[in-house]
């Protein structure tokens, strides 16, 4: 059995998602969202990512994360903060003695539906599916769990 941390992430959101693998099944532990606050640097939101997911793991003890890695889409500077903040979610599973494998969105989405170019309602559907949920996760909370069942997948746990 091995307790996986899911992080979509963002500068604005960012998605957590801990999931429980043992021999193909998968047991849903918890998901949620690290808001940040939006009127703030980006400097300041940074730490923020890195305390709200440093919290999330000391409290549901994963053994390791799978982090969404950055893709680069129509706004570089898009793309630059959210690398920043994928860096605070990485740093934040380091410290705290994880280790970190990183996911295209394409691979998440592939592993996840089936379909590499699935869309955000058709990833909440599998993810409510395939954890059992009675109600579907937010978006970002879901693209979190997303990639949590993406590292299960891909190491048969």
């Amino acid at each position: 059995m091995e307790r996986i941390l899911g992080v979509d992430p963002g500068s604005r959101i960012t998605g957590y998602g801990v999931i429980e693998a043992d021999k193909g099944r998968l047991q849903f532990i918890a998901c949620g969202v690290v808001k940040t606050t939006v009127k703030r640097s980006l400097n300041y939101r940074l730490n923020e990512v890195f305390d709200g997911l440093n919290e999330v793991i000391q409290v549901h003890n994963p053994v390791v994360a799978a982090v969404e890695d950055v893709f680069v889409s129509v706004n570089p500077r898009s793309a630059l903060k959210l690398g920043q903040a994928r860096g605070a979610a990485v740093v934040a599973a380091m410290q705290n003695g994880l280790e970190v494998y990183d996911y295209t969105p394409r691979a998440v989405k592939q592993a996840v539906s089936g379909y590499g170019q699935a869309d955000k309602e058709q990833m909440q559907r599998m993810v409510q599916l395939l954890l059992g949920l009675s109600g579907c996760p937010s978006s970002d909370a879901a693209d979190a769990l997303a990639v949590a069942i993406c590292h299960a997948n891909q190491f048969n746990l």
